[in-house]
């Protein structure tokens, strides 16, 4: 619920409603990653921002880590639309979002070694998160097929990326799925996924 205060600053529309779906809600856990990297924002408040919209203006001597963003950026991404996620999507993202901040030493270790011809600090910080989101989604999503998580994070890299982080990622990736493979720490199941 908006008060009136609120909707004079933030003019929300309510009007229409987006449906979530698998592809969006990647591009939310994108979202959700990039904006806790640097420790600055908590979690939840992040999770509640991106995914349910759920935007909190607070004062500027706010408690750090629960403001990200001001009306005026608000309208930018034009945020005033919401989402109606299905239980499924919402899991899938606290699922990998928790796989990526408890993987985020040993995703970041794989990308450093694969990444070898490369300067790792010279290497774009939303390639490096989108390739730890794949990492997590491919250790812990059991049910999407490798194929599928590859193609939907180098979707993203030309997305939100630079020109070339599509295919740097993917031949990075391809190196780390390999030796994921080769240490059985990848494991699928389901229909058309099991060996």
């Amino acid at each position: 619920m908006t008060d009136s205060s609120q909707s004079d600053d933030f003019p929300v529309s309510r009007k229409t409603t987006v449906r979530g779906s698998r592809h969006l809600a990647r591009e939310k856990v994108l979202q959700i990653l990039a904006a806790i990297d640097g420790g600055d924002v908590e979690i939840d408040v992040a999770f509640r921002h991106v995914f349910y919209r759920q935007f909190t203006f607070d004062p500027k001597d706010a408690p750090e880590g629960t403001r990200i963003l001001h009306p005026d950026e608000v309208h930018e991404l034009e945020a005033d639309v919401p989402i109606s996620w299905s239980n499924d999507d919402v899991e899938y993202a606290r699922r990998v979002i928790a796989a990526a901040i408890n993987g985020k030493e040993s995703s970041t270790e794989l990308i450093r070694k694969h990444a070898q011809n490369w300067e790792f600090d010279r290497i774009a910080m939303l390639d490096i998160i989108l390739m730890r989101m794949a990492i997590s989604e491919l250790l812990s999503c059991q049910e999407i097929p490798i194929k599928v998580t590859i193609n939907e994070v180098i979707e993203l890299a030309k997305r939100y990326s630079t020109d070339k982080s599509g295919t740097f990622i993917n031949g990075i990736l391809d190196a780390i799925i390999e030796e994921l493979k080769s240490t059985d720490s990848i494991k699928k199941s389901g229909r058309g996924l099991q060996p």
